[in-house]
């Protein structure tokens, strides 16, 4: 398993309640929510790397993700 990198994101209040309804609503965590939206941003974009699948749902692209 790839090993995870910590750091801080700081939020004003409304972006911070607004993402927490949008994972409450796909019944993710906020971390998972976050994450989540910069890899599809990052697919979009074609930044990321090949074979940079979401960890714990198989290879991108797979429909393994929600």
């Amino acid at each position: 398993m790839a090993q995870r990198k910590a750091f801080l994101l700081r939020l004003d209040p409304a972006t911070h309640e607004a993402l927490q309804r949008w994972a409450d609503a796909d019944l993710r965590s906020l971390n998972a929510q976050i994450e989540y939206l910069l890899r599809r941003a990052l697919r979009e974009a074609a930044r990321l790397p090949a074979g940079s699948g979401e960890p714990g749902r198989g290879p991108a692209g797979t429909g393994g993700g929600q």
